[in-house]
């Protein structure tokens, strides 16, 4: 955990000792400064409101999905090239990996643990954002893995967008998809959780 915090962007102890001397100067030691604690707080309260949206837009279109469309014929969106076709995938994103369900079980939780110590971090409003997707996407598939069958923590996740060409996916698989790729343009820009900006 340790590991993953400080490639994700946790401060250097360099940076954390210059906050901690500023924060002295205009407030009492062992309290943070007036305006930073709410700033940080809205940040998370940012991070669990994306989280919560991507989970229950996973998990209702998913009930949807089992209800109306699973063992029916696929439904054409835009001709051949998308459609919703209802599927049980007990593999990773996009249908990799079907022999590593317990595997990706346990990475999907680790991710979560990683993403809530992280919070307490966090005050950039784009990585909110970003964690946030990750969050809700992987809580999303992880209800599967727990709750359907073939078992605890066997379960096969539901996929029911079909581009023409593509593997089938979900809301989650779309939801951590967009996450990483915020992620990546954040490292690019030089920007970490913590709003500090890397110029080279």
């Amino acid at each position: 955990m340790a590991e993953a915090e400080r490639i994700i962007g946790t401060p250097d102890s360099a940076g954390a000792d210059e906050t901690a001397a500023s924060d002295e100067t205009v407030a009492p030691e062992g309290t943070a400064a007036p305006e930073e604690r709410p700033r940080g707080r809205r940040r998370i309260v940012a991070l669990f409101v994306v989280a919560v949206l991507a989970y229950l837009l996973d998990l209702g279109s998913k009930m949807l999905v089992v209800a109306k469309l699973e063992g029916h014929e696929p439904i054409d969106l835009i001709g051949d090239l998308l459609r919703l076709d209802a599927i049980r995938n007990p593999g990773a994103a996009f249908g990799m990996g079907e022999a590593f369900t317990i595997i990706f079980t346990c990475i999907a939780v680790a991710v979560i643990v990683v993403i809530i110590r992280l919070a307490r971090k966090l005050y950039s409003l784009p990585w909110a954002i970003a964690l946030g997707l990750l969050l809700g996407g992987a809580l999303g598939n992880l209800t599967d893995r727990i709750f359907r069958s073939p078992g605890v923590f066997e379960g096969a996740v539901v996929d029911f967008i079909a581009p023409a060409h593509f593997a089938v996916f979900n809301l989650a698989d779309s939801a951590i998809v967009c996450g990483g790729i915020l992620i990546v343009l954040l490292s690019f820009r030089g920007l970490d959780p913590d709003g500090t900006i890397h110029k080279d």
